[in-house]
Order: C-alpha cells, then sequence, then structure tokens
C-alpha cells in the first residue's frame, strides 16, 4: 500500500498545474501547488519569410507546448520551413495547431535535439523560438554542428507575486517530496525562500525529503545550491518524475 505523501509542484498556474495535480492525486498523493513560473509573451514571432539578408529560414525549433501556443494564437506557421520540436507535449501541441512535425529526439532534451540534427543542419538557417530562460546547450550545440542560428524569444519566465508558500512548509519538515521541472523552478523556490528569511531551513528541509527533478541541467542548478538530489526520471516529462517522486518518497508494498 502507498501512503500519501505531500508533494510540492512548481508548474505554472494553468492547465499544467491542473493536470499535475491530478496526476498526484491518482498517485495517492497529497499535491501541494505553489506556481513558480508565470508567462509573458513578449509579442515576437520567427521570422520564416526571410533570415534578415533574403535567404530562407531552413528549420525551426520549438522547446514548449506554450511556445506553441503562443504561436498559434499569434496566427504564426512555419511556412516552408521544417519543423522540431523538444518532446511529444510539444510535438502534439503544434499537430493540433495544424503544423507537420518534422522531428522531435528520443531524449527531450536540447542535447538530445542537437543529437537527431547532428548531420542535417550543417549549413542550414535554423530559428530557435523559445523562453528567455532556454539552455545555450541548445544554441551551442546546433552551431558546433554547422547551424546559422537565431533565437526569437517568445515569452519571458517571471515569478508570480505571492509564490512561495512552500518554502515555509519545507523550512519546517511538512513536505515529503519536491517535484523541480526546470533549474528556474529551482532558483525561484531559493529567491521565495530567501524573501521569508528561510532559505537555510528550507534547503535542510529539501535534504530530509524526497527531491525530483526534470533533467540533468536542473540536477546540477539544484547541487549547486546545496540540494540533494533523490530522483531523475529517465525521460524529461512531469508525469514520469512525479510517478518517480512519489514512488521514493513511499514505497509501494506487496503483503
Amino acid at each position: 500500500m502507498t501512503r500519501d505523501v505531500h508533494v510540492a509542484v512548481f508548474r505554472p498556474d494553468d492547465e499544467r498545474m491542473a493536470e499535475a495535480v491530478e496526476l498526484l492525486e491518482s498517485l495517492g498523493a497529497v499535491p501541494v501547488p505553489d506556481p513558480m513560473l508565470e508567462v509573458e509573451p513578449t509579442g515576437a514571432v520567427p521570422n520564416t519569410g526571410n533570415a534578415g539578408d533574403g535567404a530562407s529560414v531552413d528549420l525551426v525549433v520549438l522547446t514548449s507546448k506554450t511556445g506553441v501556443e503562443i504561436l498559434d494564437k499569434a496566427g504564426w506557421t512555419p511556412g516552408t520551413a521544417t519543423l522540431a520540436c523538444i518532446g511529444p507535449r510539444t510535438a502534439a501541441a503544434a499537430r493540433a495547431a495544424g503544423c507537420t512535425v518534422d522531428a522531435v529526439p528520443e531524449e527531450y532534451t536540447s542535447s538530445g535535439l542537437v543529437s537527431t540534427l547532428e548531420g542535417v543542419v550543417d549549413g542550414m538557417r535554423v530559428e530557435v523560438a523559445r523562453s528567455d530562460h532556454g539552455s545555450d546547450v541548445l544554441l551551442d550545440g546546433l552551431r558546433e554542428v554547422g547551424a546559422n542560428v537565431h533565437e526569437t524569444v517568445l515569452y519571458r519566465l517571471v515569478r508570480p507575486e505571492g509564490s512561495g508558500q512552500s518554502t515555509v512548509m519545507a523550512a519546517g519538515g511538512d513536505l515529503d517530496a519536491v517535484c523541480f521541472t526546470s533549474s528556474l523552478t529551482v532558483e525561484n523556490f531559493l529567491a521565495a525562500a530567501e524573501e521569508r528569511g528561510v532559505r537555510e531551513e528550507a534547503v535542510a528541509g529539501l535534504n530530509r525529503a524526497v527531491v525530483g527533478v526534470i533533467g540533468a541541467p536542473t540536477r546540477e542548478t539544484a547541487e549547486s545550491h546545496g540540494i540533494r538530489v533523490d530522483v531523475v526520471p529517465d525521460n524529461a516529462t512531469f508525469d514520469e518524475l512525479a510517478a518517480a517522486a512519489v514512488e521514493e518518497a513511499a514505497p509501494t508494498y506487496h503483503e
């Protein structure tokens, strides 16, 4: 039997948080929703008509479902450019918006996409459309394999006002697990703890709980701040992260 665990989740306060709460409840956990990210669109969209010098863009890379939704609302299409998406959720959203998705890496990360496109993009003009907190791994990796890369910042990710109740719970030992879905959620959690004067206690509380992170970059960020990481799922999806964190915090025993 799996015992209930209190699990903090830091996704934006939209359908992603609602889905996360529903999933955690289905796993027998008690969700502690504490949004650490809020989306602010910039109004910019990728220019696929030309690259600023009369040359057309060959490939557009989309890295998130949020980015796809912003572009769809703006009426943007990739035109004749090939479209690559990081992860099945991003690809599904793009297809739902009427786009043809040509490439999705087996590993849902920036480095995974670079590996997928290596040998394909040499000499191509590549447009990467994403948030203002995108990893340099993607841009640098694509340039290293020969692409001419331009980045369009579709949206900014900011910390919502009033966030951080979970930091107080962590400091008080009231969390059994947390699910960090990006380096920015780690940094914003710590900033919120600092505002409340409980940063040191919150980190100590996390180190008594189960800390789950969605991938290697998030793990590196957490560990750089003295947070011990217990769970990194094989695939960078929230479903796998949540399931692994709950299982680690409250293993299923068979009588």
